[in-house]
């Protein structure tokens, strides 16, 4: 039962995403341009972008996820489907972590997609690349655990949008810290493996905690 109504959430949400495909596209986009910024910002020197490159990719996959955050539950609760989602035979905290991972695939993955193709951009260094690779695969599902929280808080706000950044940046600062500082500390030559188990742990915790208290927020804001 659980599985068929995760597929059915996900194929009604790859139907919403086809027809509204010029809005998904925009969290890459958005990520691309700020990329690009950066490197112009800094006269495309190498020597000023390679230090910093893994921090502006983070900072650009950060940014990508919270631009869509507001919308992760807001189309549910006005055209309805949040009251399903109440009623439906499975458990709620199920189908908010179904649309949580959506949201890191139609956000997150693409812009980890093409962080290879951006580091380039940036001068980063080949050595750091699977590091970097590494903490934003664990690192960016904790983004969208932490911000589906908070778009349940704020699903019956209107004009939530700066609300949302406002609430979620604060604890995005934690992941941000730890999965650019494992960067950091391969490119000083020292062991990373710390900040990615820090990483690794928090994405344990955050999959256990998250979806339950987004589901109990849901059910606070529908009251």
């Amino acid at each position: 039962m659980m599985l068929q109504a995760a597929r059915a959430l996900m194929a009604r949400d790859l139907h919403l995403l086809w027809a509204r495909r010029g809005d998904a596209l925009q969290p890459a986009l958005f990520a691309l341009l700020t990329v690009v910024l950066f490197a112009l910002g800094l006269g495309g020197d190498a020597k000023s972008l390679a230090p910093v490159a893994s921090a502006v990719l983070w900072l650009a996959v950060l940014l990508a996820g919270l631009l869509a955050l507001d919308h992760l539950f807001r189309s549910d609760a006005e055209d309805g489907s949040l009251e399903q989602w109440m009623l439906a035979p499975v458990p709620l905290w199920w189908l908010v972590l179904v649309r949580t991972v959506m949201h890191w695939l139609t956000t997150a993955l693409p812009v980890i997609v093409a962080v290879p193709l951006l580091g380039e951009l940036l001068h980063l260094p080949h050595t750091q690349l699977p590091v970097l690779l590494a903490s934003l695969l664990l690192g960016t599902p904790i983004l969208s655990l932490l911000g589906a929280v908070v778009a349940a808080l704020t699903v019956g706000m209107r004009r939530a949008g700066i609300l949302v950044a406002l609430l979620a940046l604060p604890l995005y600062v934690p992941v941000l810290v730890f999965g650019a500082g494992a960067v950091a500390a391969h490119a000083q030559g020292m062991d990373a493996s710390g900040a990615l188990l820090l990483l690794g742990a928090g994405l344990v915790l955050s999959l256990v905690l998250a979806p339950v208290t987004a589901a109990a927020a849901l059910r606070i804001a529908h009251q």
